[in-house]
């Protein structure tokens, strides 16, 4: 699982961020015999005959760093691969996950300088939150090794005491200050249209990611997740100029979904599905790590980078 990419030009280097280098050591490490263009994984998994040691490559948000530094590498390497994009960016209403991230990277001394404003910012004393998800905290930890605790402690101020209104008007409050223009980051950050055509047209398989990417995703009742996907099928579709049916792929955003989730992507004709860890998830209903075809696990591109520098 992919996400952020760094080079000497566009791109800064940033919190889980690789380099063309180190995708290329990536895949040496790995074995390139090992990794199985997008399509013929699919075809695999639908059979059951995939062996241990296969493994596909997937990328996640239409993060426009992926198209600057991993795409020349997966070329070169004739390596196909799934890429997940959440649909509102082509409607020029993008989530603005990437852009608070690439906000809190680039604007900040480091992490924790940001963190720091941003509890500043808000106000509120937070021990009481803290010491009630005390547990909840210690299992994302096992669960996301590659983040620290403050990394931790932000996500759930994030995801659970704020409303994602709260949460925007605070980062925008905090970019505002500092007299950043968000839409002049967005052709710098995010997919476009032709970027999509062009994974399309060189091989690469094309899937859901949602249309506006809720971090919690599982929150929402079944009419409101189903109206996630079925916008997204539409417009990839008719990007792609594709049937909706031909798109049967996806991963779920920041690995959220429930038993709804899993009906509505079975019921669209969503063949495999791709969550975020590398865990057994028995509050989703787990029993095993690749529960079902819509749950296959993912590792971490920084968790395997750190294996290779044991």
């Amino acid at each position: 699982m992919f996400h952020h990419f760094h080079d000497k030009k566009s791109h800064s280097k940033s919190q889980g961020s690789i380099s063309e280098d180190d995708l290329q050591r990536l895949i040496k490490f790995i074995g390139r015999k090992n990794i199985l263009n997008a399509e013929i994984f699919y075809e695999k998994l639908k059979s059951g005959s995939l062996k241990k040691n296969e493994v596909c490559f997937t990328f996640d948000d239409g993060i426009k760093c992926q198209i600057d530094v991993a795409l020349p590498v997966l070329e070169d390497q004739k390596i196909k691969a799934f890429f997940f994009a959440y649909s509102s960016i082509f409607e020029g209403k993008p989530d603005n996950l990437e852009i608070f991230r690439h906000f809190r990277m680039n604007f900040f001394k480091d992490i924790n300088d940001f963190y720091k404003d941003f509890y500043l910012e808000l106000n509120t004393d937070l021990t009481k939150f803290f010491k009630i998800n005390e547990e909840a905290i210690k299992l994302k930890l096992e669960k996301f090794p590659m983040y620290s605790l403050e990394d931790i402690k932000f996500r759930f101020v994030r995801d659970f005491y704020l409303t994602r209104e709260k949460y925007d008007d605070l980062m925008i409050k905090m970019i505002n200050k500092k007299n950043i223009d968000i839409k002049d980051l967005y052709s710098k950050l995010l997919f476009s249209k032709e970027d999509l055509r062009t994974l399309d047209k060189l091989g690469h398989l094309i899937g859901l990611h949602s249309h506006s990417h809720p971090t919690k995703l599982e929150r929402l009742d079944f009419n409101s997740q189903k109206k996630e996907y079925d916008q997204s099928s539409e417009i990839i579709s008719k990007i792609l100029d594709k049937d909706k049916n031909e798109i049967n792929c996806m991963s779920h955003p920041s690995g959220s979904y429930n038993k709804d989730t899993l009906k509505i992507l079975k019921d669209m004709g969503i063949g495999i599905g791709f969550k975020q860890v590398m865990k057994i998830e028995p509050e989703k209903g787990m029993s095993k790590i690749n529960n079902s075809n819509l749950e296959i696990a993912r590792e971490d591109h920084i968790n395997i980078i750190k294996n290779m520098e044991k």
